[in-house]
């Protein structure tokens, strides 16, 4: 994805017994519960953040 873009990201899967750095990271994206949804813009920092927990998180273009 190209910066200037937004991205819609929705956390789908439970923090619990992950990594501690993992839950840092969804702390700094702003996500707290499951099926929460933020909006943010697509900077490469934010898409290096979710590439390392993709594994939880449901990412859209918008």
């Amino acid at each position: 994805m190209e910066s200037g873009k937004n991205v819609r990201i929705t956390l789908v899967r439970s923090p619990i017994a992950t990594p501690a750095r993992h839950r840092k990271t969804l702390a700094g994206l702003g996500l707290r519960r499951m099926n929460q949804t933020v909006e943010r813009s697509a900077t490469p920092a934010l898409m290096g953040m979710v590439a390392q927990i993709g594994y939880m998180l449901k990412c859209e273009e918008f």
